[in-house]
């Protein structure tokens, strides 16, 4: 199934709901995200082969697999960054094509990558705000950006970040992947993916982030959590999807997999000790 070009309104589902693509009766059981038989092709090269992949509300779902497996081309293609050579992707059980970063937003789709986007010459709440400031009479309404940034970061429980008004440059590792995920947060997201989360942090900060993950899952947050660290991957996963050469091989509870299991996984693609090895599409 390739996707054609659309109308406008990129987000209208196949089944006539206009609201974010999100309006519309659907099944009170289908996932939040599912994706269908999705293809990437760049030329030659097919970097997604008939991908299919389901993201529950209030689950931590870990997308894993070796440099090259597709999971970047993956998270791209759910961000609006590319758009899928052929397949589909269902918002609460609607079709929906998301051609763009901002049809993404709209759904409640928010990406923090490994880099954050994060300005360190602004402070925390500038950078949470940024490109959406709140204005009143034609200025900064700087005093409810201020107490709106303090809230989110209390719902969140992070708890180390002294004060909104610092320089995101003098925060720690743990603490911009904090201040990232609350700026995603701010926009109502439904589902986050974090990409490589806890890359090069310290121990303390990787369970600041751990706990932050949990935390998102408790609030009814989809996260789709992209991490090359299986010991944090079972730590914080409900499910877990294992990529490898650009297929999905395998999905399940976490409970179906170990760290052997795992590593078989993400290096050869099956393994006779997950119950939830699936043959690759053909």
């Amino acid at each position: 199934m390739t996707n054609t070009p659309e109308s406008p309104s990129s987000l209208t589902p196949s089944n006539g709901s206009t609201e974010h693509g999100v309006s519309g009766v659907s099944p009170s059981s289908a996932p939040l995200l599912q994706l269908r038989a999705i293809t990437k092709s760049f030329g030659a090269v097919q970097a997604l082969k008939h991908v299919d992949l389901e993201v529950p509300a209030g689950k931590v779902t870990a997308l894993i697999g070796d440099n090259g497996a597709g999971k970047s081309t993956l998270i791209k293609a759910i961000a609006g960054i590319y758009t899928p050579t052929s397949g589909e992707i269902l918002w609460n059980g609607n079709v929906v094509h998301i051609h763009s970063p901002h049809d993404a937003e709209q759904l409640g789709i928010a990406t923090v990558y490994q880099d954050l986007a994060l300005c360190d010459n602004l402070d925390v709440v500038e950078n949470m705000f940024l490109g959406h400031e709140d204005m009143r009479h034609r200025t900064l309404d700087e005093i409810k950006m201020e107490l709106a940034a303090k809230q989110v970061l209390a719902d969140l429980s992070v708890t180390t970040v002294k004060s909104v008004r610092q320089k995101v440059a003098s925060l720690s590792g743990g603490q911009r992947q904090s201040v990232a995920v609350a700026k995603a947060v701010m926009r109502e997201s439904k589902l986050v993916v974090l990409d490589e989360p806890t890359a090069a942090l310290g121990v303390s900060q990787t369970a600041q982030v751990l706990e932050l993950i949990h935390t998102l899952a408790g609030r009814g947050i989809a996260v789709l959590l992209i991490s090359h660290n299986l010991n944090d991957v079972f730590a914080v996963a409900d499910r877990i999807a294992v990529m490898h050469l650009g297929t999905l091989v395998s999905s399940g509870p976490v409970s179906d997999y170990d760290a052997s299991s795992a590593v078989d996984l993400i290096t050869t693609g099956e393994s006779a000790r997950s119950v939830s090895t699936m043959a690759p599409s053909s």
